[in-house]
């Protein structure tokens, strides 16, 4: 006797569109859920924040008054550029920083990652050493420099000790042609080891292959790191300059730790001021006008570099 299978209903092509179409919302939902908490948080610690102070950048805001915001079109732009001494100096010292710490900080990075690529013993621990810093609070290490640059501190007495007291230092942080240039040692000092591991990241990607055919070519040290190693690390360059240049704008902890701006506005920078104007002086409008100003000037001053410095074909 033989028996028959039951036969399978072929599916219909609207079943299988349906069918299709539920598991493709699923998906879609399933998306959208697990999107929804960075999603929140995006909007309400970014989006909302953005257009919130270009809102009030246009207005004489204060942080407590019983008085309403007053629409005062370009006043606070007008009045930044036209009429705040203080403002222009920080322009200056924030640019000044930057001019200063992008250069250094990118090279001392790059010659450190080329000296702790070399297969030799103890370069691991060399690589701790230099990157303590970057994990390092940099509240904390703004405080230790602080203590360091007292007249009595270390610095000065390290300066006495090598120059046999012929020369007793300063106060570094309390005079206005010095106080600067000490937070620019200190800045770069705190954050070249984070940029030692990106540049050695870069070495590392570049084949040995390359090394070894420039030698049997008679090229010297100089001559494989013009050749080999500087066009292998084109790309790190690239997003070393723009980090370093962002975080150089963005000079706010050190000046609040260490000078508060001072002295005679010496290190007020553009975020320290901005800051100062918003909280201290409750002046929001004005302060969201500085902000606005800053984020243009990083907004063209990336996008310059990144010009300057993409690939030609």
């Amino acid at each position: 006797m033989t028996v028959t299978p039951p036969t399978v209903a072929a599916e219909t092509p609207q079943r299988a569109t349906r069918r299709f179409r539920t598991t493709k919302g699923r998906e879609t939902w399933a998306g959208w859920a697990m999107m929804a908490p960075a999603g929140i948080l995006l909007v309400l610690f970014l989006i909302i924040p953005v257009i919130l102070a270009f809102t009030l950048s246009f207005t004489n805001a204060r942080l407590i008054s019983p008085n309403p915001p007053r629409f005062v079109g370009l006043d606070n732009f007008v009045r930044a550029f036209t009429a705040d001494g203080v403002f222009v100096q920080s322009v200056w010292n924030t640019f000044l920083f930057a001019l200063v710490v992008v250069p250094v900080q990118a090279g001392l990075g790059l010659l450190l990652a080329v000296l702790v690529n070399r297969r030799m013993r103890g370069v691991t621990a060399f690589r701790v050493i230099f990157f303590i810093p970057v994990v390092t609070s940099i509240v904390v290490v703004s405080i230790l420099w602080r203590f360091l640059y007292q007249p009595n501190g270390l610095i000065n007495s390290m300066i006495d000790t090598i120059t046999f007291g012929a020369w007793s230092g300063m106060d570094w942080l309390n005079n206005p042609q010095t106080a600067l240039g000490a937070i620019i040692v200190l800045s770069i000092w705190q954050a070249v080891g984070f940029h030692m591991i990106i540049w050695l990241a870069g070495l590392q990607t570049i084949p040995e292959e390359l090394y070894e055919a420039a030698k049997m070519d008679g090229a010297g040290p100089w001559r494989q790191f013009v050749s080999v190693t500087w066009p292998g690390l084109r790309p790190t360059m690239v997003f070393v300059l723009v980090t370093i240049t962002i975080a150089a704008l963005g000079l706010f902890v050190q000046i609040d730790v260490m000078t508060q701006g001072g002295p005679v506005n010496s290190t007020s920078t553009i975020v320290y001021y901005a800051v100062r104007k918003g909280y201290e002086q409750q002046e929001i409008g004005y302060a969201a006008a500085i902000s606005l100003i800053f984020f243009v000037a990083v907004l063209i001053i990336a996008l310059i570099q990144r010009r300057l410095t993409r690939e030609k074909d």
